[in-house]
């Protein structure tokens, strides 16, 4: 294997857990460091919570944000290695664009902590939801949300038969229910990536505007048009577009692949993504890193 057609995808909300990362914390002062730094940059001890929880705090989407983030670039700090290129499905493509270059993370972590905060508030809790559609086609889930009226948009196209809506809870599960196949609906706070997050892209474009994003030095695979961008005009572009966009998952990993990944390495808690590239690049290498012995496992198959 090659860092040449090695690329690095970094996980989004959903897949959080108490504890996560602190291993590195035991055994990496530069992982230590990066902790406390989060806390101080925030204002709140981020790192309390992800290390003790209670896990319902931890689920608070302006908790979950900003903490993934900060594991998953410990994580990639911690494995010390420079992809061919790099893409985060929903929140994790700002982690992917701090491994880019392109962002800093203090910066990244600061927009992320609003990015949660704006997005539950644009939806009152309980009035939203999302529900992952499994087994059914889009052109079918597409005639079940006109069947079934009211506000209902595709947030993630996430592998080919995993398709998740969101929207009005109601008009959600009228639609999922239209669609048939096997129907589970997220344990999520907000209809994200859905227009009813019209309002936290309006406020959380102007804070994307208000911060320094440079070209990047490793190119980004966008989650609102699965395209290899680099330019820093593009990179904010995406990061504006993709809160009420849906997620382009499928399509990003093929057009990757297209370009020549042929490894794919998620780096961040839990292997969400990685199952969902084994369904997408049945024949590409899939590894995971999200603590100090998957790292090592990692590099020496990346470098050998």
């Amino acid at each position: 294997m090659s860092l040449e057609t090695t690329a690095f995808v970094f996980p989004g909300q959903g897949s959080q857990v108490v504890g996560m990362g602190t291993s590195l914390c035991s055994t990496s002062d530069e992982s230590r460091e990066l902790f406390e730094f989060a806390d101080h940059t925030l204002g709140f001890a981020l790192s309390k919570i992800i290390r003790d929880g209670p896990e319902e705090l931890l689920r608070r989407t302006e908790n979950t944000q900003p903490a993934i983030l900060l594991v998953s670039i410990a994580l990639y700090r911690t494995l010390g290695l420079q992809p061919a290129a790099v893409a985060g499905h929903s929140l994790g493509e700002y982690s992917a664009v701090v491994a880019s270059g392109a962002l800093d993370f203090a910066d990244a972590l600061s927009l992320v902590h609003k990015r949660g905060c704006y997005m539950q508030e644009a939806v009152a809790e309980g009035d939203g939801a999302m529900i992952a559609i499994l087994g059914v086609d889009e052109d079918a889930i597409r005639a079940a949300i006109a069947e079934a009226g009211g506000s209902v948009d595709i947030a993630n196209y996430n592998a080919p038969g995993n398709i998740v809506i969101a929207g009005e809870r109601e008009a959600v599960r009228r639609t999922a229910r239209c669609a048939g196949g096997k129907n589970r609906e997220l344990a999520v706070s907000a209809p994200f990536h859905s227009r009813l997050m019209q309002p936290a892209e309006d406020r959380l474009s102007a804070d994307i505007d208000a911060v320094s994003i440079t070209d990047a030095a490793v190119p980004i695979y966008n989650n609102v048009d699965a395209i290899r961008v680099s330019t820093a005009g593009d990179i904010r572009d995406g990061l504006k577009r993709q809160v009420t966009r849906s997620v382009s998952w499928t399509d990003t990993i093929e057009n990757m692949t297209a370009d020549g990944a042929q490894t794919f390495v998620e780096v961040g808690p839990g292997k969400v993504l990685t199952g969902l590239i084994r369904r997408i690049a049945r024949t590409a290498n899939r590894y995971n890193v999200s603590d100090p012995a998957s790292i090592e496992h990692a590099r020496s198959a990346i470098v050998s």
